[in-house]
């Protein structure tokens, strides 16, 4: 059994040699390719089982390793990024909609950006955002990008609408709690479309219920809405003043102004065709 052991650490401390390989003046292994050590003596003048050297990285080899570990990294980090995209947006269109792909026209682009950039703070200050404004004026885009740059971090967001939410309740009532709970248990909650959802006594009561229990978690909110500031602070009723106080009360309104970027690109679409269909008559 000894001399089984002894061979196998043997074996372990022993450095295997290259054509290339050859030994230094020190007497140890040095690699043909890099000219560093592959092998080390042991502190002290210490030994094992009679050897007094052990196997080292020489840099060729140590720049090979960690070429390979960044790899490895950076696939670990594609995918559990590719699985919160997955999970965190209900509608995956918005996996796309990124600071990248930001045409630079928005004017609130640094406030999301600033956003993204002070994380910690936000996280730790339970600060958020409500994007208002008019339609069309980009406050779903940057919230999604808000939401990407968050996840190319590695933080789990949730960006979703009431419809959804409401449908998904409506399904299974059994796990309501459950539902919200998930909800809630994300980093950054993200409500698109806020204030679209139907307004009946049933509807009105689960809003509150999300946006309360999200307020009570004490982790931040970012909403978007098309209601005017106005609106949100002068509610119609109390069902809705309960709802439209606690969400004023966690974001910081951020306007939205400027043209309809929705209906300049179907403009713009429209203009191209235009084009097309000349060109086409013009080559027959």
């Amino acid at each position: 059994m000894k001399n089984g052991i002894e061979a196998m650490i043997t074996d372990i401390t022993a450095t295997t040699a290259e054509a290339e390989d050859y030994t230094g003046e020190d007497g140890l292994l040095y690699c043909g390719k890099c000219h560093t050590p592959k092998e080390a003596y042991f502190a002290e003048g210490k030994t094992c089982f009679g050897r007094d050297r052990h196997p080292a990285e020489c840099d060729c080899q140590r720049a090979a390793r960690e070429k390979q570990q960044a790899a490895e990294s950076r696939q670990k980090h594609l995918e559990k990024v590719e699985d919160l995209k997955r999970r965190g947006f209900t509608d995956p269109a918005m996996r796309n909609w990124t600071f990248e792909h930001d045409n630079g026209r928005n004017p609130q682009t640094e406030t999301a950006r600033f956003y993204v950039e002070s994380w910690e703070t936000m996280q730790a200050e339970n600060i958020g955002y409500l994007f208002w404004g008019g339609v069309g004026t980009g406050k779903s885009y940057l919230a999604a990008c808000i939401a990407n740059a968050l996840m190319e971090k590695e933080v789990a967001v949730c960006m979703t609408n009431f419809a959804t939410i409401l449908g998904d309740l409506a399904a299974s009532f059994e796990g309501r709690n459950e539902y919200i709970s998930r909800l809630c248990s994300y980093p950054l909650l993200i409500l698109d479309d806020f204030g679209m959802e139907r307004g009946t006594e049933y509807g009105l009561e689960q809003v509150y219920s999300v946006i309360d229990s999200r307020y009570r978690s004490g982790k931040p909110l970012i909403a978007t809405t098309n209601l005017t500031l106005e609106e949100l602070q002068h509610p119609q009723d109390t069902p809705h003043a309960r709802i439209y106080d606690r969400l004023t009360s966690m974001c910081a309104p951020v306007r939205f102004t400027g043209s309809n970027f929705r209906k300049e690109t179907a403009q713009e679409k429209q203009e191209r065709l235009k084009q097309l269909m000349k060109q086409r008559k013009e080559s027959l």
